[in-house]
């Protein structure tokens, strides 16, 4: 890594690290009891470019106690390098998203703020994506601050996810060892128009769309027990282990999304079946027939596939309208299935059929 923060946050950055930069790679290196090669893969699974300079001293204690502590594992038999590399990288893809994002939260809402301490009483442009400097600076400053206090709430989400995500994998234990993935109900949930959005909307106006859709989202996934696994702007893909689950969530979120004065109407394409999980995605055929199901969704409706439409016709409380057949893209035929609550007036817009195919 080359370079470093501007002067004026160099107080900033001996805070969170701890220590000043005094260390050249070498120094690191030997010190951990690695050669240069191996310092310097670990420090890209970390996601930091190259320090070009030998005698760069852009390295501090915690290097070496973060390489050493890597290199006993693999000196020690409990990881193979490929395995600790692929840790390493999974704890820095996961913390440099989490980073990211936290200072863009605090620069927001120091930006809200402002004069008056009230949201948007500031002089700071609402507009702009990016914070101005006397913002970015306070938001760094302020972080600096809390980082201690935050720090054991990461280690404990950490854990706390960490025991989760066991228990499901012992659960997902497959005696038949010819069976390829797991079982799944896979949803994807889309904004409607959101094109449309992005052309009307400043950067930071989007930007808020977005945040509220995906705390929105999350919150309705994880009440039912489902898992998100990501969101990319307007859509996000969910799973659920119970059918009943998945459709509760389809349905709220539809409301929910209905009811937003900032939200456009939200689509929701379901399917059930085996799913391949690698890395926190997941992928296959069942994942690839609930996103074509939401594309060909209208505003406003949720469109499950055969498989569960048949799981959830023997639960009370949800009422399907099979559609006519259509082949879909990459999948083939599929009858969709309309999905309501018992007795609910479906809203304006959700006809018993679908849109053409986009």
């Amino acid at each position: 890594m080359t370079g470093g923060f501007e002067p004026a946050a160099d107080e900033v950055e001996a805070r969170l690290l701890g220590q000043s930069r005094t260390l050249r790679r070498r120094d690191v290196s030997s010190a951990a009891g690695l050669s240069l090669r191996s310092a310097r893969k670990f420090w890209h699974a970390l996601g930091f470019a190259n320090v070009e300079d030998d005698e760069d001293r852009v390295f501090t204690e915690s290097d070496i106690q973060a390489l050493r502590s890597v290199a006993d594992l693999v000196r020690e038999g409990v990881f193979d390098e490929p395995t600790a590399l692929a840790m390493t990288r999974a704890f820095a893809r996961t913390t440099d998203r989490l980073a990211v994002w936290q200072t863009q939260l605090m620069a927001e809402a120091l930006g809200d703020l402002g004069a008056g301490d009230a949201p948007g009483a500031g002089r700071h442009d609402t507009t702009r994506a990016v914070p101005d400097l006397e913002t970015a600076r306070k938001a760094a400053a302020k972080l600096a601050d809390v980082a201690d206090d935050l720090e054991p709430l990461l280690v404990y989400a950490w854990r706390r996810h960490l025991v989760a995500a066991i228990e499901r994998m012992v659960a997902d234990a497959d005696p038949e060892q010819d069976n390829v993935g797991i079982v799944r109900n896979v949803g994807f949930a889309d904004l409607v128009s959101f094109t449309r959005l992005v052309r009307r909307l400043s950067e930071r106006e989007l930007a808020q769309v977005v945040q509220r859709f995906e705390e929105l989202a999350s919150d309705i996934v994880t009440a039912h027990g489902g898992r998100v696994i990501k969101t990319v702007g307007d859509e996000v893909l969910y799973v659920t282990v119970t059918p009943a689950a998945a459709a509760a969530i389809a349905l709220d979120l539809v409301e929910a999304m209905a009811e937003d004065e900032v939200l456009p109407d939200v689509r929701v394409g379901m399917a059930t079946g085996r799913v391949v999980p690698r890395l926190g995605d997941v992928f296959g055929t069942t994942v690839n027939r609930a996103s074509r199901l939401t594309a060909v969704a209208r505003p406003g409706s949720v469109l499950v596939d055969d498989g569960l439409a048949a799981k959830l016709a023997s639960l009370s409380g949800f009422e399907m309208t099979a559609l006519r057949r259509r082949s879909l893209r990459g999948i083939g035929p599929v009858t969709p299935w309309l999905l309501s609550r018992t007795g609910e007036v479906r809203r304006r817009g959700q006809a018993a059929d679908t849109k053409e195919e986009q």
